[in-house]
């Protein structure tokens, strides 16, 4: 993805793109839904492709891997993407799954091992479509350059139970991705979009900056999907309330991006690298075609505080709790453990 953008944006004025770049950062840590698309115009989109797209992508990979950890062996087959704009989240899954479509070998080329994942993309706003079909067109994965661009407003009765997924009938796609665009829709807008991806998806990804806002969007549409009958497999351990006290706390997690050139002159960053911080849910629906798998034990919900001799963990828990847990050097291969463990990891680490 990074260079299908260098090629795309080679040449871009930064002054030109630095206003709406300072724009785009308002609207992502605000709190005010817009009631329209962020991306209005092509200055909107190329400020957003150099300097939200790779870190809006990072968070979606984030938490689609998070997903396919809890779902060792499932390969979605179909993947509908509401609100998609560019198509950061189409981009996740590939690097994610690859192209197979489910069943298959991962490593078996299109045309070899059976067809690509079937993939749509649905948004509002026209130009980010169009960025969005010109960048994957240059792809290397098939599943990307084959991916459907539609124009379609994200509103009540206008997302995927449009497209006939219509409630009481789910499974219309493998995978529903909604990733940063929730902030954008009203209140009822929002929660109607959240059904319409419980009803269409047999696994459900919602992602959001990673703010006090943000986990509010997240928590809400978290209550719709376990209303809706699925099951919460990351990152929380359980499909019970969340513990965290709204205005006290809230969840999030952190990916490394890597910046490019024009990203750091139009941010006047020096760093190569910044981390963005986002909360997310992953959600699957049980039944005929589901994909199978658990929550984990618990979350690392903080960064790991090391001390001498220790380590300590803030967890949430599958018994439905916050709670903290020392480890200590005397506990030997799980406090090494405790040590490479990171915000955002499971606890106790995966056995291979």
């Amino acid at each position: 993805m990074r260079a299908a953008l260098d090629a795309l944006l080679d040449g871009l004025p930064p002054r030109q793109t630095a206003a709406a770049v300072e724009r785009l950062i308002a609207h992502y840590r605000g709190a005010t839904p817009t009631g329209a698309p962020v991306l209005r115009d092509r200055a909107d989109v190329a400020a957003y492709a150099a300097y939200r797209m790779p870190a809006t992508f990072e968070a979606a990979a984030s938490a689609l891997e998070a997903l396919a950890v809890r779902v060792p062996g499932w390969r979605p087959s179909s993947h509908l993407d509401l609100g998609g704009g560019t198509g950061a989240a189409v981009w996740a899954a590939a690097r994610t799954w690859g192209d197979a479509a489910g069943g298959q070998d991962a490593a078996d080329p299109p045309g070899e091992g059976g067809a690509t994942r079937a993939t749509t993309v649905l948004d509002w706003a026209a130009p980010a479509l169009d960025l969005g079909r010109t960048l994957a067109a240059a792809a290397p994965s098939a599943a990307l350059r084959a991916t459907e661009w539609r124009s379609q407003r994200l509103a009540r009765g206008g997302t995927a139970a449009a497209d006939g997924a219509e409630p009481g009938g789910p499974g219309t796609a493998d995978l529903v991705t909604v990733s940063y665009v929730l902030g954008e829709l009203t209140a009822a807008d929002r929660e109607s979009a959240v059904a319409d991806a419980a009803a269409a998806g047999r696994a459900v990804v919602v992602v959001e900056p990673g703010t006090p806002d943000g986990y509010l969007r997240v928590r809400a549409a978290r209550d719709v999907l376990v209303a809706a009958g699925l099951t919460v497999l990351a990152p929380c351990p359980h499909s019970d309330r969340c513990p965290i006290v709204p205005g006290e706390d809230w969840c999030h997690f952190s990916a490394r991006v890597s910046r490019s050139s024009l990203h750091r002159q139009v941010k006047g960053g020096s760093l190569p690298y910044e981390d963005e911080k986002f909360g997310y849910v992953a959600a699957v629906r049980p039944g005929t075609g589901a994909p199978a798998g658990e929550p984990s034990v618990a979350r690392v919900v903080r960064k790991p505080q090391l001390r001498k001799g220790q380590v300590l963990l803030d967890l949430c828990t599958d018994t439905g709790g916050l709670r903290r847990e020392t480890v200590s050097k005397r506990q030997g291969p799980l406090y090494r453990a405790a040590r490479d463990t990171g915000w955002g990891a499971e606890w106790p680490p995966p056995q291979p």
